[in-house]
C-alpha cells in the first residue's frame, strides 16, 4: 500500500507522514525532495509553479510509487497533490494507492506558514495554491486541527493498519 498524505504547504503533509511511517516501520518519502531545481528556486521566488513546472515532479513521483509497488513494498509519501489530474497520474492501475487529505482554513494554514523556518516554500504562495486546489471527492480528509498523533491514529483506523 502506498499512502500519500496530500494538501496545501503547511498542512503538516511531511510532520503527519514522517510520524504515519515510523508508527508503521515503513519507509518515508517527501514529495518537495523530488522537486528539480528550476522548480525550488521559483517556489522561493514566490512564483506559482505551472502544470508544466509539476510534469517531471509528478513523473518523479509516479517512478517512486511504481518501484514500490513492483517492489510489494508499502510507503508513506508527503505530495500536495492538488489537482484530480495529478493524483490520478500518481495513482497506476496496480497496487493500492490511498490519499489521505489533510484540510484546514486558509487562516489556520496561513499561521502555519507564517511560523515556519528553514523551508523554501514561500508563504505568499498559499492563495495559488489554494487557488489550484481541488479538494476530492474521495479519500480520507482530515482536519488539521488534530494533532499529529490523532492524524496518525485516524489515518491507521480508518486504513485498517495496526
Amino acid at each position: 500500500m502506498i499512502i500519500v498524505i496530500m494538501g496545501v504547504a503547511g498542512s503538516g503533509k511531511s510532520t503527519v507522514g514522517t510520524q504515519l511511517a515510523q508508527t508503521l516501520g515503513w519507509p518515508f518519502y517527501d514529495g518537495d525532495d523530488f522537486h528539480p531545481t528550476s522548480n525550488i528556486d521559483k517556489l522561493r521566488r514566490g512564483i506559482p509553479l505551472t502544470d508544466r513546472d509539476r510534469a517531471a515532479w509528478l513523473a518523479a513521483l509516479r517512478h517512486l510509487i511504481d518501484t514500490q509497488i513492483a517492489a510489494q513494498q508499502s510507503c508513506v509519501l508527503a505530495c500536495s497533490a492538488l489537482k484530480q489530474s495529478y493524483r490520478t497520474q500518481l495513482t497506476p492501475p496496480q497496487g493500492t494507492v490511498e490519499f489521505v487529505y489533510l484540510r484546514g482554513t486558509p487562516a489556520q494554514i496561513q499561521a502555519r506558514l507564517n511560523q515556519r523556518s528553514g523551508h523554501f516554500m514561500n508563504p505568499a504562495l498559499l492563495t495559488s495554491q489554494l487557488a489550484t486546489l481541488e479538494e476530492p471527492e474521495s479519500g480520507l480528509m482530515l482536519d488539521i486541527t488534530a494533532s499529529p498523533e490523532q492524524l496518525v491514529a485516524q489515518i491507521c483506523q480508518a486504513l485498517h493498519l495496526p
